[in-house]
């Protein structure tokens, strides 16, 4: 059985020695959610913000979320505790920016995702690459 949140792309440090996790996330397999969401809660235990996580867990599920379902692709999704606090990128391989809007009461739970991360996070944007581009948060 195939795992959908690689556990062979975990990485125990970044190249600064900071608490990371990292993960290969299946095109278009919304069962890495879930699982991304236990890794960060187990990578998030020593961080000592317990408030903080649960806001981290629900920011990184509407990225992760956004990235397998907009993209026709595989996603990677990383996590670092630093010294001024946690940082989580979402990349994907399409280079078409994500928008921000202003949900509609019809909408169901569609379109809330990025104005969730622009309210909840301390910091947030859109990096783009050569190929793709990069979403990501910040807590403090």
């Amino acid at each position: 059985m195939a795992k959908t949140a690689e556990k062979s792309a975990d990485s125990a440090t970044d190249q600064y020695g900071f608490p990371q996790l990292r993960r290969r996330l299946g095109r278009a397999d919304l069962r890495a959610v879930p699982e991304v969401r236990k890794a960060l809660r187990d990578l998030l235990a020593q961080w000592g913000r317990p408030g903080r996580s649960d806001i981290a867990e629900l920011l990184t599920s509407e990225l992760v979320t956004n990235a397998l379902i907009h993209t026709d692709y595989d996603a990677v999704f990383t996590a670092t505790v630093g010294p001024n606090g946690l940082r989580v990128e979402v990349r994907d391989f399409v280079g078409r920016r994500p928008t921000l809007r202003v949900p509609k009461a019809d909408d169901g739970t569609h379109g809330r995702g990025l104005v969730l991360v622009q309210s909840l996070s301390d910091a947030w944007g859109v990096r783009q690459h050569g190929v793709g581009k990069t979403v990501w948060f910040e807590l403090l």
